[in-house]
C-alpha cells in the first residue's frame, strides 16, 4: 500500500512540475488566463516539484 502511494505521489509530482516549468517558460499557455504564465518563479518551483516527485518514485522502488 505504500509504494502505491509513494508512486502515485510521485508521478503526480513530475506531471505538476513539468507542467509548471513549462508554463513558467511560456512553453503552454494553458489555461490561457492562468498567472503562472511566463513567470520564472514558477518554473523554479515546478523544477523542484518534479525532483521531489522523482525521490519519491526512488524512494517507492527502495522500499
Amino acid at each position: 500500500m505504500r509504494r502505491n502511494i509513494l508512486a502515485f505521489a510521485g508521478i503526480l509530482g513530475v506531471l505538476i512540475g513539468l507542467l509548471w516549468v513549462a508554463q513558467g517558460l511560456g512553453l503552454v499557455h494553458w489555461p490561457p488566463q492562468s498567472f503562472m504564465l511566463e513567470d520564472r518563479q514558477w518554473a523554479i518551483r515546478g523544477g523542484v516539484v518534479a525532483a521531489i516527485g522523482v525521490v519519491l518514485l526512488l524512494a517507492m522502488r527502495r522500499s
